[in-house]
This record gives structure tokens, C-alpha cells and sequence, in this order.
């Protein structure tokens, strides 16, 4: 069972990874449309704030498929240097501290959505979106990102 768990959890990573490159990609499109615009002499309002949005939510996808992948920044050389015990011991402290810390990440963004959900809150920005829609793909990102870094915690306490 823990194995297909596992298995689907990868899935999950690999699928949040395809969603962050579609974002990048949408951010691209936004801002080929606005330089396209300017040039025939017409305006599109929005376009700015959506490639915005569209950045923050690849960001937020892509941290859970990039930790898994070993993108982040580790502290791989001090590690090299510890004996095979303290190795795992500091990696057991980092994952822990880490996943506190996107845990409470994870849990501000869902308290934020809901709020903003709630007062029905709209950008500031040209487009006046209800803030709640670009902020379900944050929120769901950093969820993402917690269960990532927590599922890592778990995978390296089974080790020894």
C-alpha cells in the first residue's frame, strides 16, 4: 500500500511540474499578446496582471516537482562530510524544520483563499478578478509543496 502511495505521490509531482511549465507557458503567450498589441496600436486590459498571476502559480507548482527532483539549493557538501549516522540525523532535522515552515506556508495560503473567497475580494489591478481565483493555484502549489517536503520527512526516517 505505501508503495502505490509512493508511486501516485510521484505522480502527483511529476503532474504539478507539467502544470507550473503550462503557466510559464501562458506567461509567455500574455506577454507576446501585449507586445503584439502595442504594435497594431490596440489594448488589452489585464495582460500584465495575468502573466503575474501566471507566474506566481508556476513558481508555486514547480517548488513541489523541483524538491523532489533535487533541484533546491542543498547543503550537499557539508553533508558529504558527515559519517552515514550524523548524515541522517541532520537530514531528519532539515526535512522536520522544513516541513513546519511549508506546512504554516501551506496553511496561510488556504486561510488567505478563503478569506479573499469570503469577502469576495478583487484585484486591484485593470482587470478586477475576484484575487480568490489566482490565489487557488498558490495555495494549491504551496499544499503540493508541504506534502512534498513532508512525504521526503517520512521516506527518510524509513531509511534507518
Amino acid at each position: 500500500m505505501l508503495n502505490s502511495l509512493d508511486k501516485t505521490l510521484n505522480r502527483i509531482y511529476k503532474f504539478s511540474g507539467y502544470i507550473a511549465a503550462t503557466f510559464l507557458i501562458l506567461v509567455a503567450v500574455f506577454i507576446l499578446i501585449g507586445i503584439s498589441s502595442r504594435i497594431f496600436g490596440f489594448y488589452i486590459r489585464g495582460l500584465a496582471e495575468y502573466s503575474g498571476y501566471c507566474m506566481a502559480s508556476a513558481s508555486f507548482f514547480a517548488l513541489a516537482y523541483t524538491f523532489v527532483e533535487g533541484g533546491h539549493i542543498r547543503i550537499t557538501l557539508f553533508l558529504e562530510k558527515l559519517s552515514v549516522k550524523n548524515k541522517w540525523l541532520t537530514e531528519i532535522w532539515c526535512l522536520s524544520i522544513a516541513s513546519f515552515f511549508s506546512g504554516y506556508l501551506a496553511f496561510y495560503f488556504i486561510k488567505m483563499l478563503i478569506i479573499s473567497y469570503k469577502f469576495q475580494e478583487r484585484s486591484e489591478g485593470a482587470d478586477e478578478i475576484l484575487i480568490w481565483i489566482p490565489q487557488t493555484s498558490v495555495a494549491l502549489g504551496s499544499t503540493i509543496f508541504f506534502i512534498s517536503v513532508l512525504h521526503q520527512f517520512i521516506l527518510t526516517m524509513k531509511k534507518n
